[in-house]
C-alpha cells in the first residue's frame, strides 16, 4: 500500500480489525520512510458493477463517488460517521445482490433516496433536489407536500 504522504510503497500494517458491521477490515498502517500513519479499509467485491447513465453511457461503479454524493447531502447534519458508512455499505450490498453487472443510474439513485429518507429528512431533500433536478422553489414545494412531517404534533404541520 502506497503512503498517502510521501508515496513510498513500503508500509507496515500495525493493527487490523473488522468494522462494526463486519463488512470490511480496518487496517492501521505506518510508512517505513516518513513514519506517517494512516488507515485503509479492505472490502470484498463480489463483481465488477457498471452504472448505466440516462444518456446510455456506461461507467464503472465507484464507491467513493457514491460516498462523496451522500456526504454532500449530509454536510453539517448530526449523523454519526459509522451510520453513514453502514448506509453506504448497505447500498453496495443491495447493488451486488441484484445479480446484474449493469445497473441503471435511476436504480442507484432510488436506493440512495430510500436510505437517506430513513436516515435524515434534510439530507433526503438535499439529495432529491439534485437527483430530481429541481429548477425552481415550486419543485421543492411539490416534493415537500408528499413528505411526511417528522415529529409533527397532532393538528400542526
Amino acid at each position: 500500500m502506497r503512503c498517502p504522504f510521501c508515496q513510498n510503497e513500503d508500509t507496515q500494517v500495525k493493527d487490523s480489525r473488522p468494522t462494526e458491521d463486519g463488512a470490511c477490515i480496518r487496517r492501521r498502517r505506518q510508512c517505513g520512510a516518513c513514519a506517517g500513519r494512516f488507515t485503509t479499509f479492505e472490502r470484498v467485491q463480489l463483481r465488477e458493477l457498471t452504472i448505466v447513465k440516462r444518456s446510455d453511457r456506461r461507467v464503472p461503479f465507484d464507491r467513493d463517488k457514491l460516498s462523496r454524493s451522500v456526504m454532500i447531502a449530509l454536510r453539517k447534519r448530526p449523523i454519526d460517521a459509522e451510520k453513514i458508512e453502514q448506509m453506504i455499505s448497505g447500498i453496495v450490498r443491495q447493488l451486488e445482490s441484484l445479480g446484474e453487472t449493469e445497473i441503471p443510474s435511476a436504480t442507484l439513485g432510488e436506493m440512495v433516496m430510500e436510505a437517506l429518507a430513513a436516515l435524515d429528512q434534510v439530507a433526503y431533500v438535499r439529495y432529491a433536489s439534485v437527483y430530481k433536478d429541481f429548477r425552481a422553489a415550486g419543485d421543492f414545494r411539490e416534493f415537500l407536500e408528499d413528505l411526511p412531517v417528522e415529529g409533527a404534533k397532532p393538528g400542526r404541520v
